[in-house]
């Protein structure tokens, strides 16, 4: 797999950027294959920071209703990667 098609999109919101202020931890929407070797990998050569760790963890699609239809969203993969003291990833400055 190539690194752009593992990491998808950055998640921004109040509890990431609390993490990313407290514990430099930033979380990445991934691939649902991708693996935590895979996800470091990943994250390294595009951002160009040095991962100590990654967490994942499956989100669960939620239901959503349209008049009598309902429709399940799709179940997601989340990474939350902890870089080393000091470094930073510049996408998420300024949001």
């Amino acid at each position: 797999m190539n690194s752009y098609t593992i990491i998808k999109r950055p998640v921004i919101t109040e509890k990431t950027s609390q993490r990313k202020e407290a514990n430099n931890a930033y979380a990445f929407e991934v691939d649902r294959r991708a693996n935590k070797i895979e996800i470091k990998q990943a994250i390294e050569e595009i951002f160009k920071v040095k991962v100590i760790a990654v967490n994942t963890t499956m989100m669960p699609g939620k239901t959503r209703r349209f008049g009598a239809h309902v429709k399940a969203k799709q179940t997601w993969k989340k990474a939350v990667a902890t870089l080393k003291q000091g470094e930073r990833i510049e996408i998420y400055e300024g949001v």
